[in-house]
């Protein structure tokens, strides 16, 4: 039985000691960021964490109980790239975080533990400009002198990030996660306008119609079209070819030229004009030529490129505003596989048929002529489809937050915003569930804006660290795997 003479750990005491360490933390130590992780989504059998988030950052007072730097195994060379494995241990005071963290996030949903520091909470580290793990808590040291401990060892990890939510508010903070994790980069569309084009006509001997016969084969790049010259006062023809490379390399039919469209019908022809194609590296392509004799279209110019196209618009030029071309199946008929169109039954009166094209940014550049009609008596009315921006119906802007949820309105497709750029609209998000459809609206659950999705860069070309990108693409070039069996005959 211990003497009752002798007090050995008074309360008095006790808290003596308590205040001499809160003291010297104060003033020895740094001022660290206390993050506690919340979590979203566990697995109920094992307890695994699927999704937590940071939200909330506390500031507290920390003395750096390493002496020679950071501990740990330092910056090491994997398989998967450079690796920072620094290890920091910190001692904070147990009264302080239980009289001023603990009450704080007890009222936080989804927390494991408020009591004391826990495993899996982050540590941001101002000197180094890090955020660090909590690995493990040692509560027992220095071993309960006067019967109580008064301070927490934290035994940290550099954090490894893995799409974890990171908003505590805190820029200093919140930046360390901006560039880090899978990201993938969205060109984004705002309001756009429509585009707009004039036709040129003429009257007898423009080029309406090239019948392919054979689409040749072995292009490797566009080759040069050419068509004979007009009669004197007319005007000759020009074109381009276009190049597929739909077909594998090996059933010898890659680089095939399946349409020549129009920049020039030309005018004035009074027999067909032969047509040739060459360079490109390819041979085989053969053609001939059909000539207008009441009418058709010679050029279109576009006067101007609109914007806020996700895909090509539809051209249609009619003798007036908003004429569609109309065709009868028993008379006229486009092959869709061939990119042709089929003449057995030609019509004497036919609308023209061109191909617009855009930029990257959604301007449309050009409209080629793919039919130039027949019947045409006076400068004709040329149509362009508007972008799905333009639609006065959805107000289209705004400027997104950092970290917010953006939502697809066709796939459904979540992610949070990294970063936004106002200037040239274009957003880098991370913790994406789904995949961005072209076309589609992207709008923040925060903010409200809401944009148009322009295209989508599936690489991550952001994180410093993963070579995957790079594995990947040196794997497609050894085995072939658009083959059913690439390891079996095909």
């Amino acid at each position: 039985m211990l003497n009752p003479f002798f007090l050995n750990g008074t309360r008095s005491e006790q808290n003596l000691i308590q205040s001499l360490v809160n003291e010297q933390l104060q003033m020895y130590g740094v001022e660290v960021y206390y993050l506690p992780r919340t979590y979203t989504t566990t697995n109920t059998v094992i307890r695994e964490v699927i999704e937590s988030e940071f939200k909330n950052a506390y500031p507290l007072e920390a003395y750096i109980d390493n002496y020679e730097g950071y501990t740990g195994q330092g910056t090491i060379l994997s398989k998967f790239g450079i690796e920072n494995r620094d290890d920091l241990q910190l001692i904070i005071s147990k009264e302080r975080f239980e009289n001023y963290i603990a009450p704080l996030t007890e009222g936080l949903p989804n927390m494991e533990l408020t009591s004391r520091p826990k495993e899996g909470d982050l540590i941001y580290f101002p000197l180094g400009d890090r955020l660090f793990e909590i690995k493990f808590v040692e509560h027992e040291q220095p071993f309960y002198q006067l019967k109580k401990t008064y301070v927490y060892e934290l035994r940290c990890e550099l954090f490894r990030y893995e799409d974890e939510v990171i908003d505590t508010g805190v820029d200093t903070i919140d930046d360390e996660i901006a560039q880090i994790g899978y990201i993938q980069t969205l060109n984004l569309i705002g309001a756009g306008t429509s585009a707009t084009a004039t036709a040129q006509w003429c009257p007898s001997g423009a080029v309406n119609r090239i019948f392919l016969s054979n689409m040749g084969r072995g292009y490797t790049a566009n080759p040069v079209v050419g068509f004979s010259s007009a009669p004197s006062g007319g005007t000759t023809a020009t074109g381009i070819a276009s190049v597929s490379y739909e077909y594998p390399a090996c059933d010898g039919k890659s680089g095939r030229v399946p349409a020549i469209y129009l920049t020039n019908a030309g005018c004035g022809y009074t027999v067909a004009p032969w047509i040739n194609v060459t360079g490109g590296g390819g041979a085989g392509f053969a053609a001939t030529v059909g000539i207008s004799t009441n009418g058709s279209i010679q050029s279109i110019t576009v006067t101007d490129g609109g914007s806020g196209y996700v895909t090509a618009p539809t051209v249609s030029i009619g003798r007036t505003a908003g004429t569609y071309p109309l065709f009868s199946s028993n008379r006229y008929s486009f092959d869709s596989n061939a990119n042709t169109f089929d003449s057995e039954y030609p019509s004497p009166n036919r609308s023209a048929v061109g191909v617009a094209t855009i930029s990257a940014s959604g301007i449309v550049t050009a409209i080629y002529i793919l039919d130039g009609g027949e019947g045409y008596d006076t400068t004709p009315i040329v149509t362009i489809t508007p972008p799905i921006s333009a639609d006065s119906s959805v107000s289209l802007g705004g400027t997104f937050t950092f970290n917010e949820i953006v939502t697809g309105s066709i796939s459904g497709s979540t992610a949070r915003v990294k970063e936004w750029n106002g200037v040239t609209d274009v957003m880098e998000v991370g913790i994406i569930d789904g995949s961005f459809v072209y076309g589609e609206y992207l709008t923040g659950s925060e903010s409200g804006a809401k944009y148009v999705v322009g295209s989508v860069n599936t690489d991550d070309l952001v994180t410093p660290y993963a070579d995957n990108d790079t594995i990947e693409s040196e794997a497609d070039t050894i085995i072939d795997f658009s083959q059913s069996n690439p390891f079996g005959m095909p």
